[in-house]
């Protein structure tokens, strides 16, 4: 019997989990163009930038000057993303970032010794100070973020319990502040997963945290991204972390094809929902329109069906079929 929702809830993260992983530096204009486009198709949630070493991520070097030169559209969120207290801070001080209280997790201890420079039990611990700084900054918990869920390219399968742990220890250090955590979102950061797998995983940590809503970021580095995403709706969860025209992939994630690493693609999904009869509240039209876009910058074929093959409307309408 399926659980599939009415609705579901699709946060952007082309332009941060894109840019990212691409050697070059594009224009800060066009990166602008690009999100400000997005916001047009009806997409509530756009993750910009991240402030994290430009040492490390000189693509992200210029994530204030990008975040300060976007046209804001009302009832759009702006989040950014940072891995660690000074990330935050930097973050903060741009006053055009909306802060969001994230808890960031790893399942995969050499991760987040690549990714972050500490083990991830420290990664862990430091997830209280960040909550209290959160609290010194009006900030509410929103969500946590367990990495590499699903499994890693450094140590292999992941134990199923160790993710539920992570939700339950991020659940915890919030109630202990007096704080609810509205949402717990398992990436498969690596391209790991698998239906089978994505279904279990979903039931174990929904068992264990019935009264959080789970999100799924997801990577289609193997191919199994949609019929993921297809295994989760089928058990009712309704929020996403997709990629415009396929882009992302984390550059410390050791990716045997890196132009093959990126995200479920947003406009695929939406695709997908409206063929099932699931609303997104999204113009897949506009959203194919700004796939397209976010080639001619990259500069190359990227990964999206329906940006190249085109939805069904304009085969439906010639046929004079309803949309």
């Amino acid at each position: 019997m399926s659980d599939r929702p009415r609705k579901v809830e699709f946060r952007e993260e082309g332009p941060r989990e894109g840019f990212q992983i691409e050697k070059t530096i594009f224009p800060l204009a066009e990166r602008v163009k690009l999100v400000e486009a997005l916001a047009e198709t009806g997409l509530h949630h756009i993750q910009v930038a991240s402030f994290v070493s430009p040492k490390h991520v000189p693509q992200m070097a210029d994530s204030a000057e990008f975040f300060a030169a976007i046209r804001k559209k009302p009832g759009v969120q702006y989040a950014g993303l940072w891995l660690n207290e000074q990330g935050f801070e930097r973050a903060r001080a741009t006053g055009h970032v909306d802060l969001q209280g994230k808890i960031s997790l790893y399942a995969s201890d050499s991760f987040a010794q690549r990714n972050n420079r500490c083990s991830a039990a420290e990664m862990a611990e430091r997830q209280k100070g960040w909550l209290d700084l959160y609290a010194a900054a009006g900030v509410k918990p929103d969500y946590a973020i367990i990495m590499a869920a699903f499994g890693c390219n450094y140590e292999g399968d992941i134990p199923p319990q160790r993710v539920v742990d992570l939700a339950r220890y991020a659940h915890d250090i919030c109630a202990e502040r007096g704080e609810k955590l509205p949402q717990v979102f398992l990436a498969d950061t690596m391209g790991w997963g698998n239906p089978e797998q994505t279904r279990r995983l979903i039931g174990m940590v929904r068992e264990a945290l019935p009264d959080t809503r789970i999100g799924l970021h997801l990577h289609d580095t193997r191919g199994l991204g949609t019929a993921n995403v297809l295994a989760a709706l089928e058990m009712g969860v309704d929020l996403f972390d997709s990629s415009v025209a396929g882009l992302g992939g984390c550059p410390f994630a050791a990716h045997g094809d890196a132009g093959a690493a990126g995200n479920v693609c947003t406009e695929d999904l939406v695709f997908l929902c409206h063929e099932m009869g699931i609303e997104t509240g999204i113009d897949l039209e506009a959203l194919v329109e700004c796939a397209r876009m976010a080639e001619r910058l990259i500069g190359r074929r990227l990964n999206g069906r329906v940006m190249h093959a085109g939805s069904l409307a304009k085969y439906r309408a010639k046929q004079g079929l309803a949309a």
